[in-house]
């Protein structure tokens, strides 16, 4: 039996998990129902589990009748706040929270694998981790302070992606995601009539400024060969048209995939600041917030999961790494603890459009639980294989 056909008997179930999560999206460390459905689901199967409460997470584990090394399995349980827009009968129901990223997918995906470990344990532990607040918040460093990866000699997870078709994985060694980070910016000049801009500081003006001087980090001092982007996504000023405002606020995001430019970025914004407030005689102050670091597969490991989707989709079904990621990921908190692999699961059917990740439209062909499911079986087994050869 191919590795995909042995899913089909709870395919069902699995689209069935898929579609409650989606209908009951709930934001980061919220997530109760979700981690209710969960652990209704682990019970079902007879799977152990820990709870760590609204906040925490859910952590199973699945032990072989044999002695043998430990591997972690990850899926992410938060949705993003935002009003759908995908026309599903099973849409959001929580006004103003969607699950835009793929999460129930992930989810569900994670539950198909613990069914098909549970009726044939491989020689081992696999521990199953279900998260919180992947999108804001970092839940992986609160499952990691909860011991979720104590005693585990690896750990893997993945992503649905509509940019590849169901059948299609991205397994590839090295960088993976950005280095993100998030910036405050606060420009105080000093308020005044709009008819005497001579009795005050425009706290706009000194933001436009700043605005377009800070486009020049990435266009005049940084390699184009290393990808960096910086983006102020929110600014806030001004009471009234005839009213110079007083204050500004900016906040932004940086990614970069060197930590050498991180760090010329970083001292080039706070240059800037500084140099733009006593340019307008305004103060300008700036706070820049680390976010996630860069996710970096690990040799051995990524090897381990391309070993396991090729018995899941073959050799067609590898797709190449062109370019990292510019976007950003807590499993990267995980490879900072143990060594591990995060792959990209295609989930475009044929003849649909690139609908990208966050967007109200975002939805996934549900044939990707079925590849999903799938590799997480079997990179479990091929992890714990590879692990027991060790002395």
């Amino acid at each position: 039996m191919s590795m995909v056909a042995q899913v089909e008997p709870i395919f069902p179930r699995m689209v069935e998990l898929r579609r409650i999560f989606h209908q009951y999206p709930e934001l980061a460390f919220e997530e109760k129902r979700t981690a209710a459905v969960i652990m209704e689901e682990l019970q079902r199967l007879d799977i152990a589990f820990e709870y760590g409460g609204v906040g925490g997470g859910v952590v199973a584990q699945i032990t072989g009748k044999e002695e043998g090394p430990t591997v972690a399995l990850r899926a992410d349980m938060d949705a993003l706040p935002g009003e759908e827009m995908t026309g599903l009968p099973f849409a959001s129901s929580n006004k103003g929270k969607m699950h835009a990223c793929g999460h129930d997918g992930h989810m569900a995906m994670l539950l198909g694998a613990a069914a098909l470990l549970k009726e044939n344990p491989p020689p081992g532990k696999v521990r199953l981790i279900f998260q919180p607040a992947e999108e804001r918040g970092a839940g992986a460093k609160v499952m990691i302070k909860a011991g979720a990866l104590k005693g585990v000699k690896a750990i893997f997870g993945g992503h649905v992606m509509r940019q590849f078709k169901v059948g299609e994985f991205m397994v590839a060694h090295g960088l993976i995601t950005a280095h993100s980070d998030k910036f405050t910016i606060r420009v105080q000049g000093r308020g005044g009539h709009g008819a005497r801009p001579h009795e005050a500081v425009d706290a706009i003006v000194v933001t436009g400024l700043l605005i377009m001087a800070i486009q020049t980090l990435i266009s005049r001092e940084i390699n184009p060969f290393h990808p960096s982007v910086v983006t102020i996504g929110q600014v806030q000023a001004g009471s009234a048209p005839n009213v110079i405002a007083e204050g500004a606020l900016l906040q932004g995001t940086i990614r970069t995939t060197e930590p050498a430019v991180r760090n010329h970025i970083l001292h080039g914004l706070k240059r800037m600041a500084k140099a733009t407030g006593e340019l307008h005689n305004a103060m300008v102050d700036i706070e820049i917030t680390e976010g996630y670091p860069p996710v970096i597969n690990t040799d051995r490991e990524a090897e381990i999961a391309r070993q396991a989707a090729l018995k899941v989709v073959g050799e067609k079904g590898l797709i190449p790494i062109e370019y990292p990621s510019m976007g950003s990921e807590d499993f990267s908190f995980y490879l900072r603890e143990a060594p591990g692999c995060y792959v990209r699961i295609g989930a475009c059917r044929e003849g649909w459009k690139n609908i990208p990740l966050h967007s109200p439209a975002f939805d996934f062909d549900e044939e990707a639980l079925r590849m999903g499911a799938a590799f997480f079986d079997q990179v479990a087994r091929e992890a714990i294989a590879e692990y027991a050869k060790e002395p």
